[in-house]
């Protein structure tokens, strides 16, 4: 959809949008995927949003996902593990990943102490990724 400016937009404003657009538009991708109303598996949140779209993390290509922030075995076994171990508690009452399970798994990651080295936005992708993998193995 095209759209025409209002008078007050400026060249200031087409460079600010310019550089938060397409942080915004992989948000809206994930966020389809999400809901499951098509979009693509990004492996982006809003943490990776805001950076992108302030400069202080790059962009990959349009339809390419971000990549595990540090990519260490140590660093993601944690997370998948808990992801893992949930599907085979909740997997009967939550076939498939959804906002109730997720609210669920986020305050009891929350509530564990390794939640200070890792908050909930920085694993919850790894822990959706485990939670979906036993699905895929079955």
């Amino acid at each position: 959809m095209q759209t025409n400016n209002p008078k007050w937009w400026t060249n200031e404003h087409e460079g600010a949008w310019d550089r938060i657009s397409d942080a915004m538009r992989r948000d809206w991708e994930q966020t389809k995927y999400d809901f499951e109303l098509g979009g693509k598996p990004l492996d982006q949140d809003v943490g990776d949003t805001l950076k992108q779209a302030a400069g202080n993390q790059p962009i990959p290509p349009r339809n390419v996902p971000n990549p595990d922030p540090s990519g260490r075995w140590d660093d993601i076994q944690g997370p998948l593990a808990y992801g893992y171990g949930a599907r085979m508690t909740y997997g009967q009452a939550y076939p498939k990943w959804n906002v109730d399970l997720e609210t669920k798994l986020a305050q009891d990651w929350s509530a564990d102490a390794r939640s200070r080295t890792y908050p909930w936005g920085s694993v919850k992708n790894v822990v959706r990724r485990g939670y979906n993998y036993v699905a895929s193995t079955v």
